[in-house]
């Protein structure tokens, strides 16, 4: 059964039309999801028997369950939900002191095939609805209750975002809305390893969502080493295509760059990856990595980070230390689903 979380603001109207109501009760519905957060159709008590018996019949509510969660000393949640046809994703609420972010999942497993990452440890199993996005969300609000609210949204969890493309565009079309949870466009974040092709559909969208770039390493003989993408979509390519929606969008492009001791964090390193930002208007966020065992890659330490971190402001480079969260949990994304998966548990 669809879940009513698959459709968004002027889909919800359509859908009443097709019933033969008015378009008014699709934006009541609408607001008694995400404004009201009903957990029962039930409770839309401004609409009629017969109209909520109709949406019983067509469609399920939220179609996530919980089926584990962990909490972090620093207020980090992990969750763990099983969809209805018994997949497993993650979702991660991360507190900040200008607000609550949520890291959503868009697919069931990854095809990116990271070297370093979690998530590449089971192969794409299939992509998530926008329904199963927004649930993410909905479920991780619930959690917060009445008194706090989920202010940011960051598309960074298990899957390739713009491998989901469409899913992805209408899930973020719902947080966004006025009349959903009004989640601010600038407050919501899309994360991508570099699909040259839907950068420019994104470009061209002109959203005033923020971008980020999964970077990783500086010239192509080790980008394409620990991202497979790079040989699809090369250096030069995908620098091609950030500047087109630059020029498009005049927006700050945010660059993600895990620090892997050894690997991507010596000074050639500095400087190539300063050499490849040239010209664009960006920033990267160094992220102490979240070590997976099946990997063996290891982390930089603290002094280790800010001597990078020095050598890319020396550059020009605007950056940041991506501050760690989770660490005394399965921090690393996909790392939770990847037991359970292994228990037998989830696929």
């Amino acid at each position: 059964m669809k879940s009513i979380y698959d459709l968004d603001y002027e889909q919800m109207e359509q859908a009443a039309l097709d019933h033969g109501w008015k378009k008014f009760r699709g934006q009541q519905i609408f607001q008694w999801l995400y404004r009201e957060r009903v957990h029962a159709f039930d409770d839309m008590t401004n609409l009629s028997k017969e109209t909520r018996e109709t949406l019983k019949q067509e469609f399920e509510l939220s179609p996530l369950e919980l089926v584990r969660k962990q909490e972090s000393k620093d207020g980090t949640v992990k969750f763990l939900f099983r969809t209805a046809d018994g997949a497993l994703l993650e979702s991660v609420l991360m507190r900040f002191d200008y607000g609550n972010s949520v890291c959503v999942s868009s697919q069931v497993g990854c095809n990116m095939g990271c070297a370093f990452c979690a998530s590449g440890l089971t192969k794409k199993k299939r992509d998530l609805t926008s329904g199963e996005m927004v649930a993410q969300v909905m479920a991780v609000q619930e959690y917060l209750g009445n008194d706090e609210r989920v202010s940011h949204v960051v598309v960074m969890g298990t899957g390739e975002p713009f491998d989901n493309f469409e899913n992805v565009m209408r899930f973020i079309r719902t947080v966004n809305h006025d009349r959903g949870l009004a989640i601010g466009a600038r407050h919501i974040t899309i994360s991508t390893c570099g699909i040259v092709p839907k950068i420019y559909e994104f470009a061209d969208m002109h959203p005033q969502y923020n971008l980020a770039i999964s970077l990783h390493a500086p010239n192509d003989e080790l980008r394409s080493k620990l991202m497979p993408v790079n040989r699809a979509y090369p250096l030069e390519e995908l620098k091609k295509a950030l500047e087109y929606y630059c020029r498009e969008n005049n927006r700050k492009l945010t660059f993600e760059y895990i620090l892997l001791k050894g690997v991507n964090d010596r000074p050639e390193h500095a400087k190539q990856l300063a050499a490849f930002l040239r010209g664009m208007t960006a920033y990267v966020n160094l992220i102490p990595y979240n070590s997976v065992d099946e990997h063996g890659f290891r982390s930089v330490n603290r002094e280790e980070a800010m001597k990078f971190y020095d050598l890319l402001m020396k550059e020009g480079v605007r950056c940041t230390i991506r501050k760690e969260h989770g660490g005394d949990i399965d921090a690393a994304c996909g790392q939770l689903r990847i037991k359970e998966v292994r228990k037998g548990t989830g696929q």
